[in-house]
Parts: C-alpha cells; structure tokens; sequence
C-alpha cells in the first residue's frame, strides 16, 4: 500500500519540465495568442484613434480661433472705450434676437426682415442673371464666332466695379429697389458666363467626334453630351457668383436705403451703434456662409473631384 502511494505522489510530484512535449508546445501557442492582440481589435482600436484625432481636428482648433479672436476683441475695446466688449455685445444680441421680426415703422424694422429684404433683392438679381448667363456661356462655348464676338466685351467689362454700375441703374430704373436687383445681375452674370463657356470649350473631342459619327441633333448634343461634362463648371460658376453677389447687396443697400442688412448697418452708424454694426457684421457673414456651403453641397452631389477645392 505504502509503495502504491509513492509511486502516485511520485508521478504528482514530477515538475513541469518533465511534461509532454506536446504538451508544452500547446501552451506557447495559447500564450502566444493571448499576447498578440487579434486582428479585429487592432483595426477597431486604430479607427477609434483615427476618429479621435478627426474630431480633435474638428473642434478644437476653430474654438482656439474664435477664443483667439474673442481675445484680440476684448484687447481693443479695453484699448478704445468707444468699441464695446464681446460681452456686452453678446447680451445686446441676445436682446436682439428675442424678437428679431418687430416692425414699428417702414424704417424701423427688426433684423429679420432686413436680412429677408435683402436675400429676395438678391434672390432675383442671381436668378436673372442664371437665366440669361448660363445659356450665354453654352454659346459661347459652341460657337467659334460668338467666342470671338462677346470676348472682348467680357474682358472689358468684368472687372468694372459693380457699385459703378448703381448709377446707372437708377438713371434707367428711377427707383432704389430694381437699381440694386441691377446691381446684383451685372455682377454675377460673369462668373456664369465664363465658368460655363470655359465647361464646353474643354469637353473631349472625342465625344464631339461621336456626336457627330452618330449624326446627333444639336438638342441631343447638349442634353446628352455638353450639359453632363459642364455641369460642374457650371456649379462652380453659380457659387462664385452668389458670394459676389451677397457683397454687393450689403454695398448697395447702404447707398440706395431702405429695407436691407446695409441699409441697416448704415443707419446703426447714423446712431452710433456700434454693438449692432458687429452683430450685423457677424449676421452678414454667416448668411454668406450659409448660401456658399448650400451650393457646394449642391455641386458635390453632381461632382466631387471638380469642386472641392
């Protein structure tokens, strides 16, 4: 009996290093695989990091620009007591914009509506100029002669300054209204004309040469070939044009009055108010904001690679 438990507390008592081989390697294999991480949780955790950095990349900086910002504001007005602080300006907006709609008078009216006044003055301005700048462009671009014809006149006339063209606006028009839907037309057109006719001037050959192997119609041309490969120029041309023409409407309603965001700038001045010329200022830019990244968005849905830049 006695020798019965020897041999068994033997065979317990045998250390690790006597085990199977077998055995052994079984364990290195299992302790291998636990410390290498698997493949599914590596990729999980390098997204989550590529994540992280992207949002980083996203929030922080625009708040260190703004808090920078905000910093040089506040160094000035406690340089200059005449300009107000970021707070102060901060509780006259937050007053402003409790009831942004009043209207006590023709000239005494929240900024609401005169940022919708001005947006509809520019809204029919950018819309006739559409209608009459694209088409120009497609031809412009088909046809040689026309190409040379309304060349020159382009180049003579775009870099006029568009306020030049206010009076003569009010000369023919009579009134502050259409002078300033003028305005806007004479200054957008361009960039329409020119993206476009630009568009259809850099369309393949080859695809022309098709077109014409095919024995196309002019209508089948410009539906199914010219307009497709235009498009983005097109698009290009049209967001240009309307930051062009959200500047101009602020210049000409300061010089023409009545309803708008210049109008109203111009007589917070008139007042000295300072605190709504900022908060006017800080309005202005986020409805140009506004407008331009509608249009991108717009023009990325049809293309990306053209209009990212």
């Amino acid at each position: 009996m006695s020798a019965v438990m020897e041999n068994i507390m033997g065979d317990n008592a045998k250390p690790a290093a006597e085990a199977p081989a077998a055995v052994r390697g079984a364990e290195a294999a299992n302790e291998a695989r636990a410390a290498t991480p698997a493949p599914a949780a590596a990729s999980r955790a390098a997204r989550r990091r590529i994540a992280g950095s992207g949002a980083f990349m996203r929030i922080v900086p625009p708040l260190l620009g703004v808090a920078v910002l905000v910093l040089v504001w506040q160094i000035i007005a406690l340089k200059n007591s005449s300009f107000p602080t970021p707070l102060a300006t901060l509780q006259e907006a937050i007053s402003m914009f409790s009831d942004p709609f009043y209207r006590n008078s023709p000239n005494d009216q929240g900024i609401g509506w005169n940022v919708l006044a001005s947006l509809q003055r520019v809204g029919v301005g950018f819309g006739l100029a559409a209608l009459v700048g694209i088409p120009l462009g497609f031809a412009i671009g088909r046809v040689q002669f026309l190409s040379a014809m309304f060349g020159p006149i382009i180049s003579l006339l775009k870099p006029v300054s568009p306020l030049a063209w206010l009076p003569i606006g009010l000369l023919v028009f009579k009134s502050a209204n259409p002078a300033a839907i003028w305005s806007i037309f004479i200054c957008s057109i361009w960039p329409m004309i020119i993206n476009t006719a630009v568009g259809v001037q850099r369309v393949p050959q080859d695809y022309m040469n098709v077109a014409r192997v095919l024995n196309l119609s002019e209508w089948k041309i410009l539906t199914k070939i010219l307009f497709p490969s235009v498009l983005p120029y097109m698009l290009t041309g049209v967001r240009l044009s309307i930051g062009t023409a959200w500047l101009v409407i602020v210049a000409a309603e300061m010089l023409t009055g009545g309803v708008g965001i210049g109008f109203w700038v111009w007589d917070e001045w008139n007042n000295l108010n300072v605190p709504h010329i900022i908060i006017a200022i800080v309005v202005i830019g986020v409805v140009g904001l506004i407008l331009e990244q509608a249009l991108v968005a717009l023009a990325k849905a049809f293309t990306y690679e053209q209009v990212s830049n």
